[in-house]
């Protein structure tokens, strides 16, 4: 076929790739002037790996989408681990044993953990709504102050809306744990690539039968020059906003440089109840880059405001989904030729091997009707 991908992130170079490993010829368009989406990253002048647009760490438990990526680049074995600033002490997030014996005078703590093995078991992850619902006093406790320490605030701030007004993946995604693991995933395969995401995907896209254009939109009437087209730009987008605009949440990043080898203990450092920010970011951890100097960044969340800024999040509300499941019947029905995938394109909220597997999956089917 001749296959044209829109987006050079992580889901259109790995429909790419395999469609190009597959005999396809591929030609590719994307609106920045750069490949890897929001993974893109970059060596500044101190030889340090900078994620432009956000922290990304991989991590899965799929061997296939492992297997793939690990194809193009070699991995530094980083685990990801996150503290969270809660009544003046920096606490593991998502909030476990340890936490809560940093948080609570020690009879307080030992009572709540033998409660919370004793209901739900050792190693247990419990959504936060969950344990709220428990019906035990102390249990009641533990999970309103949690609540609002660590879940209402930031999710206010994250989101715009309460954790109540949310999908319950998105609450889910960050649960009390009843075990002493401090990371933050809990995946087989973390890492993050030696070279950077940047070089991960420039390598993936290394193919004869690959090429590129930057700074280059989709276009009316682009459909009748390939044989397939794949999609992963924003979907009401595509759609000339037919239904209306879809909302999304979009991120500030104010980025400064410290004579200093490091500004904070780890890489992620999230602020739930202090300040605008969500989170401040230390790239240097995720390859325990050697360095006298160090880069941090800010990190505000913003609505997505058309021309102004980018979309980064899908809002995972009822009206949201509701409003995009309009789009996607109109793209079934009318738009047979054209895939749309990614977090713009299917808008959902996905992690990076997640994005990877639907991408793999989709070429799968669609070489497999044709």
């Amino acid at each position: 076929m001749r296959c044209l991908v829109v987006g050079c992130g992580i889901s259109g170079a790995t429909v790419a790739r395999c469609l190009a490993d597959l005999g396809n010829d591929v030609n590719m368009i994307e609106e920045r002037p750069h490949i890897a989406g929001n993974c893109y990253d970059f060596l500044d002048d101190n030889g340090l790996t900078i994620h432009k647009y956000g922290a990304h760490i991989f991590h899965t438990d799929n061997i296939e989408v492992w297997n793939f990526v690990s194809r193009f680049t070699k991995w530094y074995p980083y685990q990801h681990k996150v503290l969270g600033l809660v009544d003046g002490h920096y606490v593991p997030i998502p909030f476990n044993l340890n936490s809560i014996e940093k948080i609570f005078p020690s009879t307080i703590a030992h009572r709540l953990e033998n409660k919370l093995i004793t209901l739900y078991g050792y190693n247990v992850k419990i959504p936060i709504l969950e344990l709220r619902k428990s019906g035990d006093k102390d249990l009641s406790f533990l999970a309103d102050f949690i609540y609002e320490k660590i879940f209402f605030h930031y999710t206010l701030k994250q989101w715009g809306l309460t954790p109540e007004d949310l999908d319950p993946s998105v609450t889910g995604r960050v649960p009390v744990v009843t075990s002493r693991d401090d990371r933050y995933f809990q995946n087989r395969y973390q890492g993050i690539p030696l070279l950077g995401y940047t070089k991960l995907i420039e390598k993936m896209l290394e193919h004869n039968s690959i090429s590129i254009k930057f700074s280059t939109k989709f276009q009316n009437g682009m459909e009748q020059e390939f044989d397939h087209i794949f999609y992963t730009g924003p979907i009401d987008e595509f759609f000339d906003y037919e239904f209306g605009e879809l909302p999304y949440r979009s991120l500030q990043f104010d980025f400064f440089t410290f004579n200093r080898p490091y500004f904070q203990r780890n890489a992620v450092i999230n602020y739930p109840c202090n300040y605008d920010f969500t989170r401040i970011c230390e790239f240097k951890h995720f390859l325990n880059t050697n360095s006298n100097k160090t880069v941090i960044s800010y990190e505000y969340p913003k609505n997505f405001i058309k021309g102004q800024n980018d979309r980064y999040y899908p809002v995972p509300s009822l009206e949201a989904n509701n409003l995009y499941k309009k789009y996607l019947e109109k793209a079934r029905k009318d738009k047979k030729g054209i895939t749309f995938l990614g977090r713009l394109g299917d808008y959902r909220y996905y992690d990076m091997d997640k994005a990877i597997a639907r991408a793999l999956e989709i070429v799968k089917t669609i070489m497999k009707n044709i």
